[in-house]
């Protein structure tokens, strides 16, 4: 099913063992532009601390409104590793964490989520393989707040803006972005397939399509109310 992230965001997250907090933000990753994390802010507000929640353990709320069902309990992530909410989650980082809760890291396999079809099928694993052959201060997770304004550049200039993200909420891949045109209040959103990305510039804040202003002009309209199937879910 697709979602929209905006209708998730906020949300109550509600552990094993009763609320835990609400969600605050995403990680996904550059390199497939699927989510990997729940940013949780947990606790009262004047105590509130932000912890990942990794996506292998959440369930599609079916509605936000009536909270995000989390397969942990309160105090196990209240004592995940620690998260420094000034630097960027490393590879290094990553791996701790999954050490933590001994789940198979999701970099190590040919699909999305490893060798697991979707995130809850991923299930606890002792033994881990040891941490792949790259930098393990490298970092590829972005914050979906981060990145929602971004512009976003057709061949023959500035379109608009990001407004938000459109995720298949079983593999939590992200299949849309939404485009508004501009700042003003009922300014039109339409939907941006992510095939239609020709390059990000990280750097510029732009998200850079291979297609003109005229055919963006002819892309879907944004209706939170009558998403689009996603073809991709029977895969």
């Amino acid at each position: 099913m697709l979602r929209s992230l905006t209708e998730i965001e906020g949300a109550a997250l509600i552990a094993t063992d009763g609320e835990i907090g609400h969600c605050r933000d995403f990680l996904f990753d550059d390199d497939d532009w699927t989510l990997r994390y729940m940013v949780a802010e947990t606790g009262p507000w004047l105590l509130s601390r932000k912890v990942l929640v990794s996506l292998t353990f959440i369930e599609p709320p079916a509605a936000a409104s009536q909270g995000i069902p989390v397969r942990l309990a309160r105090q196990q992530i209240e004592d995940c590793p620690p998260l420094d909410s000034d630097a960027p989650v490393s590879r290094r980082y990553e791996q701790t964490y999954h050490d933590f809760f001994a789940t198979p890291y999701y970099w190590m396999g040919t699909g999305l989520w490893g060798n697991f079809g979707y995130p809850g099928l991923m299930v606890p694993t002792p033994d881990l393989d040891s941490l792949p052959d790259e930098d393990p201060e490298r970092t590829h997770l972005r914050s979906v707040r981060e990145v929602t304004g971004y512009g976003i550049r057709a061949r023959d200039g500035l379109v608009g803006h990001v407004a938000d993200f459109i995720v298949d909420d079983r593999s939590w891949a992200i299949r849309h972005l939404v485009l508004e045109r501009s700042r003003l209040p009922f300014s039109k959103k339409t939907l941006i397939a992510i095939d239609a990305f020709d390059a990000v510039s990280w750097v510029e804040r732009e998200i850079r399509l291979d297609a003109t202003a005229e055919e963006i002009e002819g892309a879907p309209p944004f209706d939170p109310d009558a998403l689009p199937a996603d073809e991709q879910e029977a895969t």
